[in-house]
């Protein structure tokens, strides 16, 4: 197998680079932004620009990113344009400019939108040049940019402005197109298009001639482009050399066509054109898809293409076609052929009398068709409309091989997409894992296109949609398989043997040689199916290893995936493997595939189950698997073993590794989209459309439900009437009761439901009656029943006054339909999400809810919040490992919960024993739920009755209040409550307190008898089974559970009616759809009624960790945020309570409208200043340390240690002036500056308790949804921007901290980024030096914004701080000594300096790492540490990966004990890994044996 070329990495200049290009200079002449004095518009520019910098330099990159970032388009391009000054050079440099945007991910629109008047001319003028002839004034590297562009306006649809223009190209006058006799058969086929096109031609005759010739041009626009494409496509050559030009127009035209095939606006009338054109039989035949090289990418996508041609849709309507209509149409288009034959090709009479079976192969219709003359074969094709009509004494200009491969690619059988699906194998094989079109490597720059379904708003079906987000899932988890599979294999060192033999040169604690390996099961295949049901194999290895790691690979359990792995080096031992060069010609990787574990086998062969019991100890070394391998994979690889004389793969594997089970559950969550495509899907109908991207966006909104629910009890979400009349502004309020002590909550409250169909009125008057009574809503307090005497019967309260826009987001919840809460930082979206629950779980006490988070922790806040509300804590259950880090002691597993009802049953039994006491009744009630049943209905209920009987109001007499408390039969049962019971104010009182006791008793029996099914149920698995479907009414899980148990989920037979949905935007969108369908249908309907969705779109997407799937592809788009670009109504929280107003400021640009909470201006904590801080943020500039910025030791491993250092300094700082470790977090933008501050921090700080260490070092995506007091952000680059450009990225890093945020950076680079403006225009508004004031102790009574009363110091760059922090250290333990020897009482003058500097560093030695001596906390004005540190970066081997705290020191010199030299090269890069058995090894070590 070829090895790939491996790609080139795109180096973004530095800013030195930057400040010296030509660009920057006319830059800051014309347009730059900080610039006051700008000259006055040049066209001239512009064409220098285009012809010097972009075509001389052949569209580099680096050139396009330059003039992009210095905002050419939105400060001089777009500004200036105009008809007049429209020239091909102003045309060429705006597509650059919006293509580059596209490229980096950042809004391309805006400024179009801004100023929109120019754009229909401009995009006219694209229209004509990408039509112009390829010799002509454009080049075909031009037109491969106007292509890109104008995919790009295709695939924006959802802007107006693109929209409009769009619009005219794809409706169906475009139809006019077609030849005439293809015209008149569609127009016949459906009758109500005759009728439009018959008004269009109206239409067209009332225009001018000139505004007509214009239309047509639009509507023959397409037509034209695949001509024009087709001509290029034939000058094509075989063999001789091509221009790569050709070979990129070709490829980028056929994303066009896949694009515009993939959405159903522009498919609807699109689809018969590109049919008319016979585009894909031109392609099939072309010279390019047989260039080996070349053409390989053109072949893929061209697959993509027809793929999307022949899609199971109906091109007008919109709807999936079935199975049954597929064959349908394919038997239509076989026998009209046939009727052809029949009627007017006498040579054809076999074909036209054959079944249709016997003829629908390709094989069949090649032999029939074969012979025929080209003229003959061109009389076929016309007769169906495919072709114009030959005339009768011409011969036909198409040759016969296009003749033939048009009418049998049109009539050959297809194999349905679901077929083809099921006999996909779900492992990737070594031929996907390393092809860059289908798999890119980490370098995706964005230029060229790839063989990759893209994730955009529309979809066609739902078969579509699960197929593209199934394609992508897979792909994804291939790049990481692709990942996992170098690291251990490289770390094995496969050489070639003096024989010819594999040998291992080194060991991977992830993988292991293969001692034996033998199939030991391939079972007969299913009716129907030619593939083996199952395929077993047995892989024996020896783990000659450190206990630890043979217990990892003793723990492999059931379905964990391992891959089997086949090399055959060539190179000779002893050989030096090179990461830059391609991986698979070093190691000699041959074959690659999957195999899910059964089980490990025990002595006697048979596979050792999971279960309680403790597994077998094993004699000796050799360990066997029994594993079970793809079907559908063995058959493809047996099939061409036989069939092509290849070698057996199964017979050569020698390495097996497994992945982290973490990372590893691909396979289920692949299996899961598999089954739902297999299935019906049933989404509930009112979301069907909204899904797919179609119709109107707000027709799941609950004003416009069928379904909407006038009253609702909002139990205790208001504190008091007047916040329920705040909560609901402009609406009238009326109150069912006058007086206002009893205006308490809760409140019931009714509201004026409008159905969405009613028709409006004609008179006035009624209309302002309809709106005055619209906005009264009728409020009707009620009391809670009594639930009984003790304290703990009282229910739990609601103590969050919510804002009036939190209130909308919990009545839209509680209201059938889409309800989607966009949540800002610090806007109280848990307490809102749980309010929610905790309504719906009052409201209809017989549905059942599902909560889906994105983590673990997202769902441990929410469970830790819903506990404090009143919910019986018997309906709440949790699915999925995360519940072990629940912060309570109550377990809400599936076994826990099995666990609380059982120990509950016997509390509660023994409760009913005390009763049974308290009564006098004799035997053993409590022995059972069953007997307590019969207890409660024959003793208990008929004591109860009796009493009722006695004390209710007897016709007309008063009731006697005493008569309560007398005839009460429970007196001594409740003599443990506290006395006494009946107040003996009044009768109704003390009645309801009557009743109250009697329903607390009542409550008892009522749960013995929910609790009675775990007495029949016996085994743990049974009883949980049981929660799951019966008891719990509030079920939570993460979206990855979801997608991994659904099957077994639908199997029990699970049920919910509401889905709630944290973190919404962090969700991958097949991961938010799947939660959906964790049910059967009931009767062919879904019966969800409720879906919220909890999120925020301006914060960072799901994580994906290539970057071809994320950009291409969009894979990072969640449905949420593709749910707000349709254009979905939202609830918009804005008011926020975490930060400072000033922080707030920040980020708050980003939102509609993000205000404050009252508390953030009240409470001290706001209002006092940063101790020992001048500023409460502040942006410190951080020049190059040394002479260097920033460093990347691997790709996209980013460090820059001025800037590590610059903040482990200001975090010591903060901690000796008395700031507590644990409110400060550190964090940065790259997983290579995590790891030099996490080793700068174990050097300087490590166990000191006069500093301590941070609460968190990490990076900014990984903290997102958490929050500290005080951030210090590093931003770590120096060349280029890198991802912070993402705005979403840069709105996280600002919104963590709640009172100070010190940001270091290269002020020059990110100041001047257009998206960053907003944050950055705030920050350098201060000093750019950071401003201490070192004599202000923590806490300080100073008030924010106060000039301080102690001396200000500005520190002008690292290392002044790094020695103004040592001093200050020094200081301090030197007052700290002179007080111990205070204490001692002892003279000074006996102790001797030496002594005393002894002292200090025995004193300084604590715990495993060591106090900072002089040596630790160096000046860093030293060169030599700095050089230290800067060398190690350069000389660490990947070898030596991921450093662990505490792993430094233990009593070794400062040199050693330096973590930086072992980490900061490779530490966790892309491909991070940790340190094989958590030690250094020598490079060419075995593994040491036990």
């Amino acid at each position: 197998m070829a090895a790939p070329a491996q790609p080139k990495k795109i180096v973004a200049p530095t800013v030195s680079q930057i400040n010296a290009e030509f660009v920057t200079q006319l830059a800051c002449k014309y347009w730059a932004p900080h610039i006051k004095k700008k000259s006055p518009f040049d066209i001239k520019v512009i064409e220098d620009i285009y012809e010097k910098e972009i075509v001389k330099s052949r569209f580099a990159i680096r050139k396009i990113m330059l003039l992009e970032f210095s905002q050419y388009l939105e400060n001089y391009l777009w500004m200036n344009y105009s008809p007049e000054v429209s020239s091909k050079a102003y045309l060429m440099s705006i597509c650059c400019m919006v293509n580059e945007k596209f490229r980096e991910n950042v809004p391309a629109w805006e400024t179009f939108k801004k100023k929109p008047d120019h754009f229909p001319f401009f995009f006219k003028c694209i229209l004509k040049a990408a039509l112009a002839e390829t010799d002509g004034e454009f080049s075909l590297h031009e037109q491969t940019v106007l292509l890109l562009f104008l995919d790009h306006c295709f695939n924006s649809l959802e802007v107006d402005l693109i929209r409009s223009q769009v619009q005219q190209l794809i409706s169906l006058p475009m139809w006019m197109g077609l030849q005439p006799a293809r015209l008149e058969l569609e127009l016949k086929k459906t009758p109500k298009l005759r009728k439009f096109w018959n008004l269009i031609k109206k239409n067209d005759e009332k225009m001018d001639p000139e505004a007509r010739e214009q239309a047509y041009q639009e509507r023959r626009f397409l037509s034209q482009l695949i001509q024009k494409f087709i001509s290029v496509l034939k000058s094509v050559p075989l063999s001789e050399p091509v221009t790569m030009d050709k070979v990129h127009y070709c490829e980028r035209f056929i994303e066009l066509m896949i694009d515009l095939e993939a959405l159903l606006p522009t498919r609807r009338w699109f689809n018969t054109i590109l049919d008319d054109s016979h585009l894909l039989v031109h392609c099939y035949l072309s010279n390019l898809v047989h260039r080996e090289e070349d053409g390989h990418l053109f072949s893929q996508l061209l697959d993509m293409l027809k793929f999307y041609t022949g899609f199971e849709i109906n091109d007008q309507t919109g709807n999936a076609l079935t199975e049954n209509e597929m064959t349908t149409i394919h038997y239509d288009r076989i026998t009209s052929l046939q009727r052809a034959a029949f009627a007017h090709f006498p040579e054809l009479y076999d074909f036209a009398l054959s079944n249709v079976a016997e003829v629908d192969t390709r094989g069949s219709l090649v032999k029939l068709f074969g012979p025929l003359s080209s003229n003959t074969l061109h009389q076929v094709a016309s007769y169906l409309c495919l072709l114009p009509t030959l005339p009768k004494t011409e011969d036909t200009t198409f040759d016969k091989e296009f003749l033939l491969e048009l009418l049998v690619s049109r009539h050959e059988r297809r194999i349905s997409q679901i077929q083809q699906l099921n006999q996909m194998p779900l492992y990737p094989t070594e031929k996907i894992i390393w092809d860059e079109n289908i798999v890119p490597t980490e370098y995706y720059s964005g230029e060229g296109c790839l063989a990759l379904p893209k994730l955009n708003l529309q979809f066609l079906t739902l078969h579509d949609y699960l197929l593209r987000n199934f394609n992508l899932f897979r792909l994804e988890s291939t790049y990481e398989i692709r990942q996992d599979i170098e690291d251990s294999v490289s770390r094995m060192k496969p050489w070639q043997s003096e024989y010819g033999g594999v040998v291992f040169g080194g060991w991977a604690r992830m993988a292991q040689p293969i001692v034996a390996f033998t199939v030991v099961e391939v079972a007969k295949p299913n009716i129907g199916e030619n593939w083996p049901t199952r395929v077993r194999a047995d892989v024996t290895i020896n783990l000659n290893v450190r206990d630890h790691i043979k217990d990892e690979w003793e723990g492999l359990r059931k379905h964990d995936v391992c891959f089997l792995i086949t090399v055959r080096p060539t190179k000779p031992y002893g050989t030096k493997f090179d990461r830059r060069r391609p991986f698979i010609e070093q190691v000699g990787l041959v074959y690659v595939r999957g195999c899910e574990i059964q089980g490990m086998l025990d002595d006697k062969g048979r596979v050792i189950e999971d279960g309680p019991e403790p597994r077998p100890n094993l004699r000796g070394e050799s360990r066997t698997f029994r594993v079970f391998l793809d079907p559908n994979q063995y058959q493809q690889d047996m099939t061409n073993t036989i069939q092509n004389g290849a070698e057996d793969v199964y017979e050569t594997f020698n390495i097996i590794m497994r992945r982290k089970p973490k990372e590893n559950n691909f396979k289920a969550v692949l299996e899961t989209i598999r089954n739902l495509m297999n299935t019906d899907c049933v989404v509930p109908a009112w979301l069907h459309d909204i899904i797919l991207g179609y119709g109107d966006p707000s027709s799941a909104h609950y004003s416009k439900m069928p379904n909407q629910i006038a009253t609702l009890d909002f139990n205790d979400t208001f504190l008091s009437i007047e916040h329920l009349k705040t909560s609901f502004p402009g609406h009238n309020v009326k109150v069912t009761v006058d007086d206002p002590a009893l205006q308490i909550p809760p409140f019931r409250i009714t509201f004026p439901v409008r159905s969405g169909k009613g028709k409006k009125r004609k008179d006035v008057d009624g209309e302002d009656e309809d709106t005055e009574e619209a906005k009264t809503l009728i409020v009707e307090p009620h009391v809670i029943p009594n639930r009984g005497p003790y304290p703990y019967n009282q229910p739990k309260r609601n103590t969050i006054q919510f804002t009036h826009t939190q209130i909308e987001a919990i009545r839209a919840g509680m209201q059938p339909g889409l309800t989607m809460v966009v949540g800002p930082p610090g806007t109280g979206k848990t307490d809102v999400a749980v309010q929610i629950i905790s309504n719906i779980y009052h409201n209809f006490p017989e549905q059942r809810t599902l909560i889906v988070t994105h983590s673990n922790q997202a769902l441990n806040q929410l469970f830790e919040k819903i506990m404090a509300l009143d919910i019986d804590e018997r309906h709440l259950l949790r699915l999925g490992h995360g519940e072990e880090e629940l912060e309570t002691e109550k377990d809400f597993s599936r076994y826990g919960r099995v666990n609380y009802v059982l120990a509950r049953r016997i509390e509660l039994l023994e409760e009913v024993k005390r009763l049974q006491k308290s009564l006098g009744v004799p035997g053993d009630a409590s022995y059972t739920c069953e007997t307590a049943g019969y207890f409660f209905l024959y003793q208990v209920m008929s004591r109860w009755e009796e009493y009722i009987s006695k004390v209710k109001n007897k016709g007309n007499t008063s009731p006697d209040i005493t008569e309560v408390s007398t005839f009460f039969p429970f007196h001594e049962y409740f003599a443990n409550a506290p006395q006494p019971i009946f107040k003996g104010r009044s009768y109704e009182e003390d009645m309801e307190i009557a009743e109250g006791c009697f329903r607390h008793i009542k409550k008892i029996f009522t749960q013995l008898e929910e609790f009675r099914a775990s007495e029949l149920l016996r085994s743990g698995l049974d009883r949980s089974k049981y929660l799951l479907m019966k008891e719990a009414k509030i079920i939570a899980m993460t979206c990855t559970h979801a997608a991994l148990k659904r099957h077994d989920l639908v199997k029990l037979g699970f049920k919910y009616d509401n889905i709630l949905m944290e973190e919404a935007a962090q969700i991958l969108e097949i991961e938010t759809f799947i939660p959906l369908l964790l049910q059967n249908p009931q009767d062919g309907f879904s019966r969800l009624k409720r879906w919220i969705m909890i999120g925020d779109h301006h914060q960072l997407p799901p994580v994906i960790k290539n970057m071809a799937f994320q950009k291409y592809s969009n894979m990072e788009q969640s449905l949420f945020t593709r749910f707000v670009r349709i254009g979905v109504p939202t609830v918009d929280l804005d008011a926020q309570g975490r930060a400072r107003a000033s922080l707030c400021n920040l980020y708050n640009w980003r939102y509609k409208k993000l205000g404050n909470l009252p508390h953030v201006q009240l409470l001290p904590e706001f209002s006092t200043a940063n101790a020992g801080l001048l500023y409460d943020f502040q942006l410190i500039n951080v020049e190059d340390f040394q002479g260097v910025g920033e460093s990347e030791p691997n790709p996209y491993f980013y460090q820059n240690l001025g800037e590590a250092e610059y903040v482990v300094a200001l975090f010591m700082y903060m901690c000796l002036l008395g700031y507590p470790a644990d409110k400060i977090s550190i964090l940065t933008t790259y997983n290579g500056q995590k790891h030099l501050i996490r080793d700068i921090i174990n050097r300087r700080c490590g166990s000191n308790p006069l500093i301590g260490r941070p609460n968190k070092v990490t990076t900014v995506d990984r903290f997102q949804g958490q929050q500290n007091d005080y951030i210090l952000l590093s931003l770590v680059r120096t060349r280029a921007v890198g991802h912070l450009r993402d705005v979403r990225r840069l709105v996280v890093a600002m919104s963590r901290a709640r009172l100070g945020l010190y940001i270091f950076a290269r002020v020059s680079l990110f100041q001047n980024c257009f998206e960053l403006t907003p944050a950055f225009s705030q920050l350098t508004a201060r000093p750019l030096h950071l401003h201490i004031i070192p004599t202000e102790p923590f806490p300080t009574c100073r008030k924010n914004g106060e000039r301080p009363s102690h001396e200000v110091q500005v520190i002008k760059n690292m290392p002044q701080m790094a020695n103004f922090v040592y001093n200050m250290y020094m200081h301090l333990i030197q007052t700290t000594h002179h007080y111990h020897q205070t204490l001692l009482q002892l003279p000074p003058a006996m102790v001797e300096e030496n002594e005393e500097v002894q002292s200090q560093e025995t004193e300084m030695e604590t715990e495993e790492e060591g106090m900072p001596t002089q040596a630790d906390i160096p000046c860093l004005t030293d060169a030599s540490v700095s050089h230290e540190l800067l060398a190690s970066q350069t000389e660490a081997t990947p070898g030596e990966m991921e450093a662990t705290p505490g792993r430094a020191g233990t009593g070794s010199s400062p040199e050693a004990t330096s973590a930086v030299s072992e980490v900061t090269a490779a530490a966790a890069g892309p491909k991070a890994v940790p340190t094989e058995a958590g030690t250094q090894q020598d490079a060419t070590s075995a593994p040491e044996t036990k």
